[in-house]
């Protein structure tokens, strides 16, 4: 069984990085051909994709979130992590890690998610 735990700070200063992190445990993050996504909800809105690193190390990102999103990988601790820079009280969410089987199934495992408030 996969398991996927989000963790880092719940509280971000307006114009710093935020930065999570995605523990995975049940399988490794390496294996053929499985997608590792972040997708975020915003309070009162719906759920919106914010970019995927693949098996093999490749990442895509969400076009409106390109520029401020990087997403990384530590495969000796089977996590994978995002970062999102210059946030705004509009980057308010609380923030999921998934998985998909690849890159053009639906996500089949998720986190439990994790609340992050941008605010002086």
């Amino acid at each position: 069984q996969v398991q996927l735990q989000e963790s880092g700070p719940g509280l971000v200063k307006p114009s710093q990085t935020l930065s999570l992190t995605c523990t995975v445990s049940g399988g490794s993050i390496t294996t053929s051909y499985y997608a590792w996504s972040w997708i975020r909800q915003p309070p009162g809105k719906g759920l919106e994709w914010m970019g995927v690193i693949r098996y093999d190390g490749s990442t895509y990102y969400s076009p409106s979130l390109k520029s401020r999103t990087s997403i990384s990988r530590d495969t000796s601790k089977n996590q994978f992590s995002v970062q999102l820079s210059s946030v705004t009280p509009e980057d308010t969410a609380v923030y999921y890690c998934a998985r998909a089987s690849s890159t053009y199934d639906p996500m089949d495992y998720w986190g439990q998610g994790t609340q992050v408030t941008v605010s002086s």
